[in-house]
Parts: structure tokens; sequence; C-alpha cells
């Protein structure tokens, strides 16, 4: 690995070798640093990927997540989890080291959402806030469970929303009764409905 100046137009860049997972060599580069410094603070932190060291930021952990679990959900939830990620977690975490976030930044976090409110004034739905913390957990799990880090620090934090269960509603048998000798001039859908309700 190492940093070149690039001397048309001032800026530097980082040229590297990876491995791909068949085994091959490849040869890359990353430019338009700036600065010196930050082309190498971009090369330590690709180092500190390549090795999977936890010593790396929150944000390039996030990319590592990324990579491994893109392809294995479902492109809309993949949306949702990405939107989630870029809007509520990255801008708190993203700079941290993801080894050094402790429960209490989880708390710190989690006090944040509560207290933001709407355009319409209303707070985020707990089911909404029970999402964003377990996008954020399962992030710290696959860090737990691929890449060595000792706990999850968003699990012992604890949830800060949770599941919305609406109240199921049932016909009593003469609801339904009634509700079936409306349909018989249609028999398709009585037939359907009558096996719904019987089964």
């Amino acid at each position: 690995m190492s940093i070149h100046k690039d001397n048309a137009t001032g800026k530097w860049r980082v040229v590297y070798r990876y491995t791909d997972w068949t085994g091959e060599t490849h040869q890359s580069s990353k430019r338009g640093f700036p600065t010196k410094r930050e082309a190498q603070i971009w090369e330590r932190e690709l180092l500190l990927k390549k090795e999977a060291k936890l010593d790396m930021t929150f944000e390039s952990f996030y990319e590592i997540y990324v990579e491994d679990m893109q392809n294995r959900i479902r492109d809309n939830t993949w949306g949702t989890k990405t939107n989630i990620a870029r809007t509520k977690i990255l801008p708190y975490f993203g700079k941290r080291k993801i080894g050094e976030i402790e429960p209490r930044d989880i708390i710190a976090w989690q006090n944040e959402l509560l207290a933001i409110r709407q355009p319409n004034g209303k707070p985020y739905s707990a089911s909404y806030l029970q999402k964003i913390h377990s996008q954020l957990s399962a992030i710290f799990n696959h860090a737990v469970n691929f890449y060595h880090l000792p706990s999850n620090p968003a699990q012992k934090a604890g949830n800060m929303g949770k599941e919305e269960h609406r109240e199921m509603l049932f016909w009593t048998k003469e609801e339904y009764l009634k509700f079936a000798d409306a349909m018989m001039d249609k028999p398709v859908s009585y037939y359907a409905f009558e096996i719904l309700y019987w089964c």
C-alpha cells in the first residue's frame, strides 16, 4: 500500500492491493484526497477493515456489514434498513470506534430519538423506535458473531420501543351469518368466506 500525490490535480491517492474471495490479487486506488493526512486516515481504516480489527470506526464497520449482508436480504427490506442506518444511526455513531461504544452511549442516543418531534408535533411511534433500535442491534450482533466484538452494547442497553399489537376483532356467529346471508348472491365469494370463517 502506498500514498502518492497526483501532480496534475494536486490531490493525493492511495494505491493498494486486495485479494478477492477467489484468492486472486488485484490492485486498485482511491483518489481525490485534498491532503496527505486524509489519505493516511483512509489508508489506516482500509487496513483495519482488511484485518477486521475493531479499532475501526462504526462507519467503516457498517461498510463491511453492507458487503456481508446486502445480497442476503430482500431489496425493499434492505432499502428500509439502509435508510434507518443513514439517517438515524450513522450521524450519531459513524465516527466513533465500534469497539469503544458502550451501553451508556446507546442510552444517550435513544434519549435523543425519544425527544424528537415530527412536523405534526408527535414523537416517533413505539414500533418505529423498535425498528431503529433493532437495526443498530443487528449491526452490533454481526460484529459479535463474525468479527470478535466482545458484546452487543445495544442489547445491554435494552430497547426503546415495542411492537404495537393492535387488538384483533372477531365476528360473532350471528354477525357472520348476517354477512353470509348478504353474500349468497355471489357464490364464489360466499364459498370463500364460508371456508375462511368455519375453518
